[in-house]
């Protein structure tokens, strides 16, 4: 396997990002490299924004196996309100740390945390946009979906974006929840649903 380029001194990391679109567009950053790291593709990305287009401004959003940070950055580019990521992964998280110090970036927030604990045992706080890239093959997917629901982390007509190894049809997701739009890159099925408040 050839080894990637070393990032630019300032950026650090050993992967590389470009912000696609919004204030920061074309801005570049180095991330952290880790097992089971799989960065959503540039032209993945770029669709996925395409279908969130009306409603990434002004959205509360959150992240919650950020990586390299990429979902993250990008909605705080395109507008977001307020943005919190969350990883196990110290190094990513200062590394994204170290990113938002360099946008003066004062509405994205970092917690390097685990996420299923986070969402179990924290106050919850609605958000209308959710990103779930969970590593694959740890069985993270649809614990969080489960919690994100049952323990009200979701607005009543949130976005939640999925990244999954199985057909989104396949996953089992809470049945208020509604596929919007999907694709398929590779062996990664990639999806956007749609919430809508359960009946009483």
């Amino acid at each position: 396997m050839r080894k990637p380029h070393k990032a630019p001194p300032a950026h650090g990391g050993d992967g590389q990002l470009r912000i696609i679109a919004g204030q920061w567009r074309s801005r570049q950053f180095g991330f952290p490299m880790a097992h089971g790291l799989r960065p959503t593709p540039n032209r993945v990305r770029e669709t996925l924004f395409n279908w969130l287009a009306p409603y990434v401004e002004g959205a509360k959003v959150l992240d919650l196996f950020t990586g390299s940070g990429a979902l993250f950055l990008e909605a705080l580019s395109r507008g977001a309100a307020s943005a919190l990521a969350l990883d196990l992964n110290p190094n990513a998280i200062a590394s994204l740390r170290g990113h938002l110090l360099t946008l003066r970036c004062d509405n994205g927030q970092l917690l390097q945390t685990d996420a299923l604990r986070y969402l179990a045992e924290q106050p919850a706080t609605p958000y209308d946009l959710v990103f779930l890239d969970p590593p694959f093959s740890q069985d993270l997917l649809l614990p969080a979906c489960s919690l994100l629901e049952a323990r009200g982390w979701l607005a009543d007509d949130a976005w939640v974006y999925t990244e999954s190894e199985q057909p989104p049809s396949s996953l089992g997701l809470p049945g208020n929840w509604r596929l919007h739009r999907e694709q398929k890159a590779g062996q990664v099925y990639y999806a956007l649903w749609q919430r809508s408040a359960p009946a009483e």
